[in-house]
């Protein structure tokens, strides 16, 4: 049913309003399980989607289990008891049977499994755990158990719960018929339009919310989720897009024009390139044509410049920087952190500090370009300095980090605003900085890859630009895992070997100071033991975020300045820090970190011309995951690779943690499995803002996307 059917059919906003302590058989205990499991509406039951489904065609039988392979069982329980290990643990053991054989299963640390399992005796549940073997007979740990009782149908739906609850599968699916009956009368609204749906050979929601409760075959159960993952991809998109046309609607923008009003005649530009000591990359350079074509437009630009460790971000976001300048207006480079801020005012500074701009009314008519630093470590008359001259236009450039929010700093003209690290600002933070009738261009920089997909979710509202090339001369990293102690021997007299030569080594840890708790490595007794022993003779220093500004700037000068061999640290080091001279990477406990966290470490290193390495130590237990991670660490050094990797391994959760705008829950949706939803909704999200018969069925969406998103984050369906 498409949305102009019937103004009595039941919206999902409908939904919303109506309680599950409506449905017959649900009274205040039953209400209550339902909310632990998050459903207190009609919609969180109908969205609350089977996470499995049993085939009662085919069934496997216990005596056909094999050893090493997760499988699903149906059987009955024959017996359960409870028993207290010799180390206090409690264990319930419960043996379950199926008329082909019996398999027995362990639940550590639940003693309410025996009452669970005690009420539904008799019943047939389903299991499905890791099969083991013990004395020649099946036996499983830990589980996972749902209730399935005496559901019929050749296909049943097994779905998510907590296990405490004494709720079953088959209780929440007889709810669901329930639900789905009572809106059948009326109908579920659908508010994408019929063309869309057959341009992408969608059918109908109704039917698709039917067959992924209760599909009549697997091949129907592929075809409703397909359809419903792209309702769920479309809301957030038909946010992310709408905040975007809202922007280029509303916001009135810098048109960074060479001969503009206020434009400086001189050739900043070129005399900054000729300047440089290398060659741009051939993506370095689509980059500033992408990003020069948006500054030269009165829409203010609001791109996201993503790219590899090491692909030259920081000189592409300059020449932008120079380019607001050019035009007479200001900069600012927001840091996430005082280090970063630091570090980038003295690149920056390096690189332009031979650049003059004119100036009215100064005795040479020029003067220097200016780079200046606000962070929380300035003194207050180098501050006062710094807010004077920003005032009066004299100060083209400003580095900084949350400081730059602050009332008390006023642009005279904000051209141009860069976001190092986008994920540690809000976008809150980030329109603060747009102040006044015209807002300044944004460049948003990540330095950790993201897949496409992914990106056009998280980013959605930016447009995209990707350096995808490293410069020339930069050393790809060797890679090496080192699990045995004779590896981790190897690695020491790599780090010897290296010192020997001039060269410099990190050595990283995950803790600053031991734990009970969690067996990683700690920054001060790795120092103290490496400096005693594999590492003694050599000057071995410490860096971590627990020091004082002053000693953290020590360290950091010392190793810069050769007078460190080595420099044991946390991950304080994992973002910006640049001594090429390092050429080795010891990581510590390497498997407790994650992909895109390893991948920055290694970028630490390989920054010069010289070979360089990375050694990944673990111990020889290592998880299966974590084998994954390092391998993967081992076989690539190409970020975007690994990050597509990373989304594989950990799922999209840890991606959706960066949304700022128009998040919504992925109940189906997988950023690393339904790319291809991904596009084709977001392309679907700008044929229903852009064109104006589809009004109808925007305002509909609209309504909905609501529903799923906080309010504060729906700012821009007001306006549409």
């Amino acid at each position: 049913m498409s949305n102009t059917d019937s103004p009595n059919e039941i919206s999902y906003s409908d939904l919303t309003e109506m309680s599950v302590g409506r449905l017959s058989g649900v009274g205040p205990a039953r209400q209550s399980a339902l909310a632990s499991l998050g459903i207190e509406n009609l919609l969180d039951l109908l969205t609350h989607f089977p996470r499995r489904y049993i085939d009662r065609s085919s069934p496997r039988r216990i005596r056909d289990l094999k050893e090493g392979e997760s499988s699903l069982v149906l059987a009955t329980l024959r017996c359960v008891e409870t028993r207290r290990t010799r180390s206090r643990r409690v264990m319930v053991n419960a043996t379950f049977a199926d008329g082909s054989g019996t398999i027995r299963c362990s639940f550590f640390n639940q003693p309410w499994r025996q009452r669970q399992l005690e009420a539904v005796e008799g019943v047939e549940v389903a299991l499905y755990g890791k099969v083991e073997r013990f004395n020649g007979r099946a036996q499983m740990t830990n589980p996972l158990v749902d209730m399935i009782g005496d559901q019929t149908g050749r296909i049943v739906p097994i779905y998510p719960m907590s296990e405490k609850v004494r709720l079953t599968s088959g209780d929440v699916a007889a709810l669901v018929s329930q639900t789905l009956r009572r809106c059948r009368q009326r109908g579920i609204c659908d508010p994408v339009p019929d063309s869309i749906l057959k341009a992408h050979d969608l059918v109908p929601r109704e039917d698709a919310l039917n067959s992924i409760h209760f599909p009549e075959t697997m091949a129907q159960m592929v075809i409703a989720r397909r359809r419903l993952v792209f309702d769920e991809l479309l809301r957030i998109q038909v946010s992310l897009v709408g905040r975007k046309r809202q922007i280029e609607r509303e916001q009135m923008g810098f048109r960074h024009l060479p001969n503009g009003e206020g434009a400086r005649p001189e050739d900043l530009l070129g005399e900054f390139y000729r300047s440089l000591p290398y060659e741009l990359t051939g993506a370095q350079r689509r980059a500033i044509a992408e990003i020069a074509a948006d500054m030269t437009s009165p829409v203010p630009m609001h791109r996201l410049l993503q790219g590899d460790v090491g692909a030259g971000k920081t000189l592409v976001a300059l020449v932008a920087l120079l380019t607001a300048v050019k035009a007479g207006h200001q900069g600012a480079f927001m840091a996430p952190t005082e280090v970063l801020a630091e570090q980038h005012t003295e690149s920056l500074r390096a690189l332009v500090g031979h650049l003059r701009v004119g100036e009215a009314g100064s005795l040479l008519g020029d003067r220097p370009v200016t780079v200046g630093l606000l962070s929380g470590r300035v003194r207050v008359a180098e501050r006062r300095r710094i807010l004077e001259e920003l005032d009066a236009g004299r100060m083209d450039i400003l580095v900084g980090t949350h400081a730059l929010l602050e009332e008390s700093v006023r642009f005279r003209s904000l051209g141009l605003v860069v976001i190092d690290e986008q994920h540690r600002f809000g976008v809150e933070q980030r329109d603060s900085l747009r102040a006044g009738e015209r807002h300044p261009d944004v460049l948003v920089m990540t330095a950790t890859p993201i897949p496409r997909t992914a990106a056009m979710t998280v980013y959605g509202d930016l447009d995209m630009t990707i350096l995808d090339e490293l410069p020339p001369g930069r050393t790809p990293v060797e890679t090496i895992w080192a699990s045995s102690i004779s590896d981790q021997d190897d690695t020491w007299s790599l780090v010897r070997e290296q010192v020997s030569i001039g060269r410099q080594t990190y050595v990283v840890c995950p803790l600053v100071e031991g734990s009970e708790k969690i067996q990683a490595a700690s920054a001060e007794q790795t120092r103290a033991s490496l400096a005693e022993g594999e590492l003694s003779g050599l000057a071995v220093g410490l860096l971590h975020g627990r020091m004082s500004s002053d000693d953290k700037d020590e360290v950091m000068g010392a190793f810069r300045e050769r007078r460190l061999d080595v420099l044991v640290a946390t991950t304080v080091i994992e973002v910006g820090v640049d001594v090429p001279n390092a050429t080795v990477m010891v990581i510590l406990d390497a498997d407790r970190f994650g992909l895109a966290q390893l991948h920055q470490l290694r970028g630490r290193v390989g920054r010069g011309s010289d070979r360089s390495y990375c050694v990944l130590v673990s111990g020889e237990a290592v998880s299966e995951e974590g084998s994954e991670r390092l391998g993967a660490m081992v076989a690539t050094t190409d970020g975007f690779k690994l990050a597509e990797v990373d989304l594989e391994l950990r799922g999209e959760g840890t991606i959706m943690g960066q949304r700022q705008k128009g998040r919504s829950d992925l109940r189906l949706a997988s950023l690393s499995r339904d790319g291809e939803w991904i596009e084709k909704a977001r392309a679907s999200a700008f044929d229903l803002i852009d064109s104006p018969e589809h009004a109808p069925a925007l305002l509909a969406l609209t309504e909905e996307t609501s529903v799923f998103i906080a309010e504060e984050e729906a700012e821009f369906l007001e306006k549409n």
